[in-house]
């Protein structure tokens, strides 16, 4: 049984269902998705990824690429670069698929940056592989070794000592700032690291016709593998499930500890109580009369643009949100689906979608700050919107209940979360009730749409599921 039908719902079903088990998923909502879905949330016609948009671990993820999911709809569009990073007197940087490329475009730090990335590319799935699964002895220790070293520092203190100039600091910025943490954190250069790391091994995608395409390939093949899947089925108590050997929770720990109380120990429902969520997100979708009026045209060829400027800027706008207030020039992440794929806006038309971090819970309107932000960089940007779509974190936390305050990558993961997501266990998929397990983006390694908590947790639970009989979750 599994209660969820996200990313990673759908792949520790799809994980259950290949190890000879019967799977049902239970879904809340009226289609399954979770953050991976897509609407017509300003005029018809125009397509929008209602949460996720670009899948940079999902093209990469080992889990996925061992699926049939092309066979079941699933097709990845990838553009030339993944990431174009204006500044204010200078061209955009460009996160190039090409590494002499994009290394070309760095300065004096050309060489530095490329001796940082290039050992990471010789086997780029080993390092994957190790770097979206829990804790635990690596596979490949050398690299992961050489990883390590280099991502327990802030992210501010490894590109100030890195690297001489502000392009290359920049670029770096902007991929660390995907943490969703102050960039003076420790760890925060792993996600530096990790994503630029992944635009040379393949370049951030998105999902022809939307991110829905995602969990239909998912649930396509589950149900090709004799799985289930029920929506509309919200639950709330034990009472709320069938009997089954084993549930697996793709929920956040709040949901986890609130339907499973009778099922799980005092203990272990106090520890889940102190994880801690962190800072949240607020998103504007546009349809625009055409694309995005970029001072420098480049930025056309990337699938995300990192607004904020500077190392300096961005670390000082991070730093600000994660105290719990709100900097006037955020760090904005933009993604221009429809520059990739003609099918999310009508013809001479394009969807445009941004976000920007917010302290969790807020309910302040960030619009006029990320458009400030957009029109920087892409003068009369403005006067290309015809519509626009808001959501702050009150409304990511009714539109998916794993969104807690707002966190869309189920919750914060800093140097004490890191490894210990939801509780320090030595498996953390597992609870003291061996019936129950969590399988969300509140575990290993995290928020992502790559499915790799879905898959760890399912690869847990099919090595004892043949020690119990069905039986309700409190029984």
């Amino acid at each position: 049984m599994v209660i969820g039908s996200g990313p990673n719902g759908l792949s520790a079903a799809v994980a259950l269902a290949q190890g000879g088990a019967s799977v049902l998923v239970l879904e809340a909502a009226d289609e399954i998705g979770g953050g991976t879905r897509t609407a017509e949330l300003t005029l018809a016609g125009f397509r929008h990824d209602v949460c996720s948009a670009v899948h940079t671990t999902g093209i990469l993820s080992p889990f996925f690429r061992s699926l049939p999911l092309e066979e079941h709809g699933l097709r990845w569009i990838v553009p030339r670069a993944s990431v174009a990073h204006p500044l204010d007197d200078q061209p955009a940087v460009m996160l190039w698929d090409s590494l002499e490329e994009t290394c070309a475009g760095l300065g004096a730090d050309r060489s530095s940056y490329r001796n940082l990335i290039a050992p990471f590319l010789d086997n780029p799935e080993g390092f994957f592989g190790d770097a979206l699964g829990p804790l635990g002895w690596p596979q490949h220790p050398g690299m992961f070794v050489r990883f390590g070293l280099k991502a327990m520092w802030p992210a501010t203190r490894f590109a100030n000592w890195r690297f001489q100039q502000s392009r290359a600091k920049a670029l770096f910025a902007g991929c660390a700032g995907h943490s969703i943490q102050s960039l003076d954190n420790t760890f925060t250069a792993a996600l530096g690291l990790i994503f630029a790391i992944a635009g040379h091994v393949e370049p951030w995608p998105v999902a022809e016709g939307g991110s829905e395409a995602i969990p239909r390939a998912l649930g396509s093949l589950l149900r090709e593998l004799g799985g289930e899947v029920r929506t509309g089925v919200r639950v709330t108590t034990p009472a709320d499930l069938p009997e089954a050997r084993m549930f697996l929770f793709d929920t956040s720990p709040d949901q986890l500890a609130s339907i499973a109380r009778s099922a799980l120990p005092g203990g272990y429902l106090r520890r889940l109580g102190r994880y801690r969520y962190g800072p949240g997100a607020f998103k504007l979708d546009w349809a625009l009369d055409g694309p995005i009026p970029w001072r420098d045209p480049n930025c056309l060829e990337a699938s995300t643009v990192h607004l904020g400027g500077t190392l300096e800027e961005i670390a000082a706008g991070e730093a600000t949100m994660y105290r719990g207030k709100h900097p006037e020039r955020p760090y904005v992440l933009l993604c221009q689906q429809s520059e990739l794929d003609p099918s999310r806006a009508p013809e001479g038309k394009h969807t445009g979608y941004a976000y920007c971090h917010v302290p969790g819970g807020s309910t302040v309107d960030m619009t006029e700050a990320i458009e400030n932000q957009v029109e920087r960089f892409a003068p009369g940007f403005k006067d290309r919107i015809l519509a626009r779509h808001t959501m702050n974190t009150h409304d990511f936390h009714r539109y998916n209940p794993n969104y807690v305050g707002g966190a869309i990558t189920g919750g914060v993961a800093d140097a004490f979360q890191l490894f210990t997501r939801p509780v320090a266990r030595l498996n953390p998929y597992t609870t003291p009730n061996p019936r129950v397990l969590i399988c969300s983006a509140s575990t290993p390694p995290g928020g992502g749409v790559h499915g790799m908590c879905g898959y760890h947790a399912a690869q847990r639970a099919l090595k004892h599921i043949d020690k119990f009989e069905p039986a309700p979750l409190a029984g």
